[in-house]
């Protein structure tokens, strides 16, 4: 693990290196203490420079929370591109990336508590992302890989909840199933699930046929 002298001289000479450091931090900060309660100064000692440097690159603590959002969320709309082409298969696939990445999940709830509807962060891009998900289960729909007869946007909205809930919600998911979410019994079970209740989404003609090979993950 580099120092903070090692870092700080990092920051002097790199400065994109210099904006990851800032962003890794902000990262874990926000995920633990939400916009409210995260701290500057310790993202900044973390991050191995000082505060007016992290000013510089961002203008206050909103927008480095701002930017930790954007960045995650272009991460994570390479799930997107990346996502089965049978769009039944995608809840396994999405919880699968979520289990392994709980301080999205983190700072979703953040923005939830303390931004809510009213600011939504890079929405335009978010619809936009969502939207492209909407139209893969509507084409799905289309080419028989689910059943017409549900409502696209209820199914992308529950695809949603399925994939996040246990992840969000820890302390209930351990109530009910004996499980901790970090698990790897808890995930392994949350996954066949899955697997197996996508099967619901498929129009009636393929619930004789075998089922389609599982996508690795």
């Amino acid at each position: 693990m580099r120092s903070d002298h090692a870092r700080r001289r990092i920051a002097t000479r790199n400065p994109e290196r210099t904006r990851e450091l800032i962003l890794s931090a902000a990262l874990k900060e926000f995920s633990r203490n939400g916009l409210a309660g995260a701290r500057v100064d310790v993202v900044a000692r973390k991050a191995g420079v000082n505060k007016r440097m992290l000013y510089h690159y961002f203008s206050d603590k909103r927008g480095l929370f701002r930017e930790v959002l954007r960045r995650r969320m272009s991460e994570r709309n390479r799930w997107l591109a990346s996502a089965p082409e049978d769009p039944a298969e995608i809840a396994p696939y999405w919880y699968d990336l979520m289990w392994r990445d709980r301080d999205w999940i983190r700072l979703l709830e953040w923005e939830a508590l303390e931004v809510a509807e009213n600011d939504i962060i890079a929405k335009e891009k978010r619809q936009e992302v969502l939207q492209g998900a909407l139209k893969r289960i509507q084409d799905g729909q289309k080419n028989g890989f689910i059943a017409k007869e549900y409502d696209a946007a209820q199914i992308l909205l529950s695809i949603m909840a399925l994939t996040s809930f246990p992840v969000a919600f820890p302390q209930l998911t351990k109530l009910v199933t004996g499980f901790s979410v970090s698990s790897t019994g808890f995930h392994q079970r949350r996954l066949k699930f899955l697997w197996d209740f996508v099967a619901a989404f498929r129009p009636p003609k393929q619930a004789s046929r075998p089922p389609v090979a599982r996508r690795r993950i």
